[in-house]
Parts: structure tokens; C-alpha cells; sequence
């Protein structure tokens, strides 16, 4: 809140202690449970390796299937967060509950969906990511039987996601520990058949991938149990819904979902377009996949922070703390990436040929990899302030954006070079980004004008007239 010294026109120093510290015990755990996560996903590529690049590229083509499946229930999981936080920053029991039911029940829903895609219908789905028939084949053989792993990966998202808006992220940090490590043996133990298992390929890592997500459902329920979470298990709660509950949800949840199934839409077009590049490419991108979720899962973790520290302010009618915060996170966050990709860089050469890179496909890799790395600071940006908006309340500005450029320039430009022009893959890579400097212009001039700060909770409400007199455009033009 502001206090005196700002009411006569001086600024009071900004708590730098505190809000690092918070930023720290939020965003590190889920960055580093994200870190698990893409190790694992490392190891598999370079567990699969052996087997050859026919079988990387497969695993990767798959991975870009999981991604689609991502994009149709992260929607329900941004609205959610936006009514997590703010609930739970109003100390509103019943909003958090009913809210984590509405967002159980969608993201099941779609679960549901694309398990059925990967056990009956896995040959349809590797046709439409690439036209080499000996990729397909070994992508059946693995979505048959990792697509039995959906349901139980998006019913933990569901809880990580909940338990991380109220601050409680060692339980799924912890539970990815677990999943993880089960991950690791597993794969040692099925694909190459040790301990008497037989060897089965990479149909041994999608069965090593899906007992790994019941480890990891089952240590999130044991553990939230064990602690006495109040929320998880008011099953009562979760569906006390009325007719304008439903509305509500919806309505800030709708952009979102627009948002992020459109988005995922486009991405999967590029990567149609990019699985008709050679093998060699299309192994190259498989592990660049992986790498790029390494950098993501930084992304993510520290958007979550973003996400739960101003969120939480804005529910509890904060919204001057709310403003300061966000203001320092874009810039604080997208410097930590630029750190984050350069050491990724730095060890490029292990890293790669460590996952079975080597030639025109190691060429390929590096390559990709520079390109993303110059533009991630931007990128970070960007989703920094896109979840900041949400999480306070504004659905739209970010998502009208986001779709507009993708399906007016980027989509446009990857088809006709890579279709038309048939220009060379890193070309058309490039392409996937050049929106990214524009959109971060026109969200900075809209988080100056603070606009963005729209609370779903009464305290917010309140607070918001104040606020809107103090943070007019042209008083905030400036940046820190």
C-alpha cells in the first residue's frame, strides 16, 4: 500500500528484500521442478538415441502432440491461477475451491480427449505431423501407450497449479522429484530390457513415461493429504457452482482459452511445416524441443511468481503494490532468462552431441539454438506481462495480440517460405519470432497505463477508483 510519504508526492523506496525473497521461494521451486521435467525429457532423447535418429525425431514429433494437448487445457489452468491468486489473496475459502472445480472439471475434458487421439487414433496423428513413413510408424508404437498418461499428467497440472497460487510449491516440487527418478530407472529398465525386462524400444519410454505420471498424481495427493491442504480434497466445494459463478469464470476464462488453443493451432501448422524438412532437421528440432524446455521451464516458474505476487496483491485491493511489483518483474525476469540461455549455449557442445547430435544435424541444432536464445529476452517479456494482465484480471489484450500477430505475420510468413519460397529451415525458424519485438512495444504502452489492474474480489473493487486516478497514461510514460 502506499503510505504518507507517496500521498505528498515522495516515493517510498521499493522493498527489494522482501519482494526477492518471495519471488525466490515462489519462482525457484517451480522453475527447478520444471528443470526435473525437461531433465528427464534430455535423458529420454539421449536414452532413445542408441536406437537412432529415426526414433529421436519420433519422440520429438510426439512431444509437439503433448504441446497441442498443453495449449487446450492451459487456457482453463491461466484462468484458473487468475482466481486462485486472487481468492486466495482475499482469504476467500469457498472462491478457491469453487474455482479449482470449474477448472478440474475443463481440464479433464480435454484430457480425456487426447488420450483417446493417442491410443485409438495414434496413426492419424503422426500423418499429420510428418510425411516419413518410418517416423510414423515408431510414433504409433509410442502414443498407443503414453496416451494412457494424459489424464494423470493434466490431474496433477490441475493440482501443482492450485497448490502454487497458494503458495504451497514444494508439494509438487517434491512430487516431480519422484515422478522424475521413476522416469530415469524406468527407462534404463524397459527400453534396453534390464532386470529381466524385455527390451522394448521406445515403447519402453512411453510405459517408463506413464507409470512416472502416477507416481507423480499419487505423491501430490499423499502429501497434500499428509499436511492437511484445505482445498484439494473438499470435493463439495469444488461444485457449488451457480449460474453466475459459471459466468464469470467463463467469461475471464474464454480469452484465455481462445488464446491458447489458437496459439497452439498455429504452432502445430509450423511444425507441420517443419516436420517436411530432412530427417537430419527434423531430429535437430526434436532436440532443440527439448533444450527450449529448459529455457520455458524458467519462464514458467518465474511467471508463476509473477502470477501469484501480483495476483494475490490485486485480490486483496493492493493494487498501488500490485502496479510496483509488475513493474519490476518484466525487466527482472527477461534479464534472468538472457543468463539462463547463454549458459545453455556456453554448453552447446556437450549438451548436443550428448544427444546424439552430430554433422549437419549438430549444424542444425546450434543454429536453432542461437536464433532462440536472441530472441528469448523478448519472448520473456512478453509472457511476463501477458500472465501479469491475466492474473490481474485483464483476459484480453494479450490474447487479442498474441492471435492477431500470430495468424497476420507469423503463420502467413512460415507457410509461404516454407511451402512456397521453400527457403532454408532456419529461415523459416526465424519466422516463427519476428512479431515478438512489435507485440512487446504495444504491451509495455498498455502496462503503463495500468489498465490491466481489473480484481475479480470485492477488496480489489473497492481499491480500483483510487488507483485509476493515481496511474493515468500520461503520468506513467516512463520506464523505471
Amino acid at each position: 500500500m502506499w503510505d504518507m510519504t507517496e500521498m505528498k508526492g515522495v516515493k517510498a523506496p521499493f522493498p527489494w528484500g522482501p519482494f526477492l525473497k518471495k519471488l525466490a521461494a515462489i519462482g525457484i521451486p517451480v522453475a527447478l521442478q520444471n528443470l526435473l521435467t525437461t531433465t528427464a525429457s534430455m535423458v529420454d532423447t539421449m536414452m532413445v538415441a542408441p536406437l537412432g535418429e529415426m526414433s529421436v525425431g519420433a519422440l520429438g514429433l510426439c512431444a509437439q502432440f503433448s504441446s497441442l494437448m498443453f495449449s487446450g487445457y492451459w487456457g482453463f489452468v491461466g484462468g484458473g491461477m487468475l482466481f486462485f491468486a486472487q481468492y486466495w489473496g482475499a482469504k476467500d475459502d469457498e472462491g478457491v475451491e469453487r474455482s479449482y472445480g470449474m477448472t478440474l472439471v475443463c481440464m479433464m475434458t480435454v484430457a480425456v480427449a487426447f488420450g483417446c487421439l493417442a491410443v485409438f487414433a495414434p496413426g492419424a496423428v503422426m500423418r499429420l505431423y510428418t510425411d516419413k513413413t518410418a517416423i510414423q510408424d515408431i510414433g504409433v508404437q509410442y502414443l498407443r501407450i503414453v496416451g494412457f498418461a494424459y489424464v494423470m499428467q493434466v490431474f496433477s497440472m490441475a493440482m501443482s497449479s492450485l497448490l502454487r497460487a497458494t503458495e504451497r510449491v514444494r508439494i509438487p516440487m517434491t512430487a516431480s522429484i519422484a515422478s522424475v527418478g521413476t522416469n530415469l530407472f524406468l527407462n534404463w529398465v524397459f527400453i534396453y530390457g534390464h532386470l529381466g525386462a524385455p527390451a522394448m524400444g521406445i515403447r519402453g519410454a512411453a510405459l517408463a513415461t506413464t507409470v512416472a505420471a502416477a507416481v507423480n498424481l499419487l505423491a501430490i495427493c499423499l502429501m497434500a493429504r499428509a499436511v492437511k491442504y484445505p482445498y484439494l480434497f473438499h470435493v463439495r466445494g469444488h461444485f457449488r457452482w451457480s449460474r453466475e459463478h459459471l459466468k464469470n469464470y467463463f467469461v475471464k476464462c474464454f480469452p484465455i482459452l481462445c488464446n491458447e488453443v489458437l496459439i497452439g493451432v498455429g504452432n502445430m501448422l509450423i511444425n507441420v511445416t517443419l516436420g517436411r524438412q530432412p530427417e537430419q532437421v527434423i531430429a535437430a528440432l526434436a532436440v532443440f524441443r527439448t533444450l527450449e524446455g529448459l529455457i520455458i521451464g524458467f519462464f514458467a516458474g518465474f511467471s508463476n511468481a509473477a502470477s501469484v505476487l501480483v495476483g494475490t496483491c490485486v485480490g486483496a485491493g493492493e493494487l498501488d503494490t500490485a502496479y510496483e511489483r509488475a513493474k519490476r518483474l518484466v525487466y527482472l525476469c527477461s534479464g534472468f532468462i538472457l543468463s539462463v540461455g547463454l549458459c545453455v549455449l556456453a554448453l552447446r557442445r556437450p549438451i548436443l552431441t550428448g544427444m546424439s547430435l552430430s554433422g549437419e544435424s549438430y549444424t542444425v541444432g546450434v543454429r536453432l539454438l542461437s536464433i532462440y536464445i536472441a530472441v528469448s529476452v523478448i519472448r520473456m517479456g512478453n509472457w511476463i506481462q501477458n500472465d501479469t494482465y491475466r492474473a490481474s484480471g485483464d483476459a484480453v489484450t494479450g490474447t487479442v495480440l498474441e492471435i492477431l500477430f500470430m495468424y497476420a505475420m507469423v503463420l502467413p510468413c512460415v507457410l509461404v517460405s516454407g511451402f512456397v519460397l521453400k527457403l532454408p529451415y532456419w529461415a523459416i525458424f526465424l519466422c516463427c519470432y519476428i512479431d515478438e519485438p512489435i507485440r512487446y512495444v504495444l504491451m509495455q504502452r498498455h502496462f503503463y497505463s495500468g489498465k490491466w489492474v481489473r480484481p475479480v474480489t470485492e477488496q480489489g473493487m473497492a481499491a480500483l477508483p483510487a488507483f485509476r486516478s493515481r496511474h493515468r497514461p500520461a503520468e506513467r510514460t516512463e520506464a523505471p
